[in-house]
């Protein structure tokens, strides 16, 4: 009998946690608690330890290589997919509706960089001008999938369109003026 209960409770249990993974709010919950994890990790006492993991190697490459370089590049490219999609097919398939977000990253790309122009200006950080540019898709996309449902899909549309574009703007920025040889 116990048996049989507990296979029962085990199937409700994985059910509702499935569920709860495919939903789009699992995402966004598990980048705000490894954030914060983070963090805390960080900025305590096992700090240096910590930091040190992202610097160890493994399969000829850094953890924190492996992540810029690999699952960032997967995660772009199927942000990119997306976009692709929404440009042909969805709400940025008429050129006046992809306007609002142009604009909008180029606004967070130029704000951002004045900013920090203006604190630095003069200084040896001054030529970090290019860091502020992007904005965080992670978030941006974390902090929509939390609000689910009560999002209209017109405005994760227009978030995920804003950051991409900013993101891409930023990175040629990056590649053309932080680079001393463009490949």
């Amino acid at each position: 009998l116990w048996t049989i209960n507990m296979s029962v409770v085990k199937r409700k249990l994985s059910r509702s946690f499935k569920a709860y993974f495919d939903s789009e709010k699992s995402s966004g919950i598990l980048l705000i608690i490894c954030t914060v994890i983070s963090l805390i990790l960080a900025n305590s006492a096992s700090g240096t330890g910590y930091l040190g993991f992202w610097q160890s190697y493994y399969g000829g490459l850094s953890v924190e290589h492996w992540i810029n370089d690999g699952l960032m590049a997967v995660f772009f490219l199927l942000i990119g997919l997306e976009l692709e999609r929404e440009i042909y097919n969805g709400e940025l398939s008429n050129f006046r509706n992809a306007l609002l977000p142009i604009f909008a990253a180029l606004g967070g790309i130029g704000v951002p960089a004045l900013i920090h122009f203006v604190f630095n200006a003069g200084t040896p950080t001054q030529a970090g001008i290019g860091i502020p540019m992007a904005t965080d898709i992670a978030f941006a996309l974390g902090v929509l999938a939390l609000l689910g449902n009560r999002v209209p899909a017109s405005l994760k549309v227009f978030v995920v369109a804003y950051a991409v574009i900013d993101d891409l703007c930023a990175i040629i920025i990056i590649a053309v003026f932080y680079t001393a040889k463009l490949s």
